[in-house]
């Protein structure tokens, strides 16, 4: 599956340094974020997607 992000300047910034620091491409350091973040206990997930949709539900909301 691809999936395409577009992140805030600041966390695009962010990725590219821990990347650099980790000496890895950047889409494969996001890449593994996501695979821990879905590796994590489900309540921990839910918390942490809970926590995304309240940040971005206007977003959502206009995509709908």
């Amino acid at each position: 599956m691809t999936i395409s992000l577009r992140l805030p300047d600041d966390a695009e910034r962010r990725l590219e340094e821990a990347a650099r620091r980790l000496n890895v491409p950047a889409a494969d350091l996001a890449a593994a974020a996501v695979r821990d973040l879905l590796t994590q206990p489900a309540a921990d997930f839910d918390a942490a997607a809970q926590r995304v949709i309240d940040k971005n539900e206007d977003l959502y909301r206009r995509l709908a």
